[in-house]
Parts: structure tokens; C-alpha cells; sequence
């Protein structure tokens, strides 16, 4: 769960998000040794007092910091492509929610339900209850079972927005006229914060996204009477 004076995402609630993360560690991992590398041969330059002016070329170290990039490359290209391959996996889903961007909210229909479909406003600061986040608050949330693949359409009705959940590892542009998707896998309940990653119009900070992953049973219980309230 998100919490008061948090300075990062929240955790992983994904198994994409938490690949993401593993390969952020990985990635990050080879820029220190890299740049150690770099500062520790200036170092070693600007202070040696070693010189030799009839020195023009090295073949052996030409070889060097050209095969050593390339496997360089090919230890971060290969789980990158693994990852971007996961996340294009979409194996029949579950669910499938349309989410649709406008000016300025979301609006959602769960398009295997006849008639449950409803708009998410952000919840004024004045109107917020104890506990709830400022900016990311939405009246109506969208509500998922935990452990089920989900598919996403996502669309606007009017400009560029993007529907974007950090800690489920998804960011999908929304585009009038076209319908992209994208999936999700909750791994545990709880409540995830999300908000429009496209610069959309004067409120495109006022329009966040919120997602309640409950139980199968709990889910269907709401599904069958879906009070859509936060």
C-alpha cells in the first residue's frame, strides 16, 4: 500500500513490474562498474607521470574496448527483449476493461458485464476521507480480481492520454480512433495508484487512475452488485 511522505513507487503488485525492477537493478548494476571503470582509467591518466610520445596506436587495446561494449550490449539486449516479449504475452484473459481518456477522467466498461461501465473523477482535496491520497483519489475505482489476467483496451474520446499504473508495470498511450491493449496480473490485493502519463490539457494532473484487486469471490460479488464507489 502507498503511504504518507513515500519518495519512490509503490512495490511491485506485478509479476511484469517486478521483472522490470529485477532488470533496473541489473541494468544499474553495469552503469557502476562502467563508470568506476572510466573514472578510475582518468584518474590514472591525469596522474602518472608515464609518457611515451612515440606511442601511436595499441591494437590490443582497440580490441578491448571494442569487444568489451558489445558484450556489454548483449548482457542488458537480452532480458530487455525477454521483458518487452512477457509483456506483450496477452493469453486469454479473464477480464477485458475498456478504459477510455477524456478531458479530464477516465471512464471504464467491463465489456464482459451488460451495463457495468462508470466514470472516474479525482476526488476534490476538501471532499477527501482519512486515509486517502491527494491527487490520486478517484470517486469510482476500477476493481479486478487478484491472480487473473487482464486485458486492457485502452482509447480516448478526444486527445492524447495515457493510462499508466507504475507499480503494475503497465503505461499504455490512450489515441482517438485507435484501440491499443495491454494486460495485467494482480499479485495480491490492495489499492494501486496510477495517473495520466500524457501531457493532455490544463487538468492533466487531475485525472488519476485507481485500481482495487480483491479476491475472485469478493470480485464477484461486487460484479453482481456493483455498488461503484471508492
Amino acid at each position: 500500500m502507498a503511504h504518507p511522505t513515500q519518495l519512490g513507487f509503490q512495490d511491485a503488485a506485478s509479476p511484469v513490474m517486478e521483472e522490470l525492477l529485477h532488470f533496473h537493478d541489473h541494468a544499474l548494476m553495469i552503469v557502476f562498474l562502467i563508470s568506476t571503470l572510466v573514472l578510475y582509467i582518468i584518474i590514472a591518466m591525469v596522474s602518472t607521470k608515464l609518457t611515451n610520445k612515440f606511442i601511436l596506436d595499441s591494437q590490443e587495446i582497440e580490441i578491448v574496448w571494442t569487444i568489451l561494449p558489445a558484450v556489454i550490449l548483449v548482457m542488458i539486449a537480452l532480458p530487455s527483449l525477454r521483458i518487452l516479449y512477457l509483456m506483450d504475452e496477452i493469453n486469454d484473459p479473464h477480464l477485458t476493461i475498456k478504459a477510455m481518456g477524456h478531458q479530464w477522467y477516465w471512464s471504464y466498461e467491463y465489456t464482459d458485464y451488460e451495463d457495468l461501465a462508470f466514470d472516474a473523477y479525482m476526488v476534490p482535496t476538501q471532499d477527501l476521507a482519512p486515509g486517502q491520497f491527494r491527487l490520486l483519489e478517484t470517486d469510482h475505482r476500477m476493481v479486478i480480481p487478484v491472480q487473473s489476467p487482464i486485458r486492457i483496451l485502452v482509447s480516448a474520446e478526444d486527445v492524447l492520454h495515457s493510462w499508466a499504473v507504475p507499480s503494475m508495470g503497465v503505461k499504455m498511450d490512450a489515441v482517438p480512433g485507435r484501440l491499443n491493449q495491454t494486460a495485467l496480473l494482480a499479485s495480491r490485493p490492495g489499492v494501486y495508484y496510477g495517473q495520466c502519463s500524457e501531457i493532455c490539457g490544463a487538468n492533466h494532473s487531475f485525472m488519476p487512475i485507481v485500481i482495487e484487486t480483491v479476491p475472485l469471490l469478493n470480485f464477484m460479488l461486487w460484479s453482481t452488485y456493483p455498488v461503484v464507489s471508492a
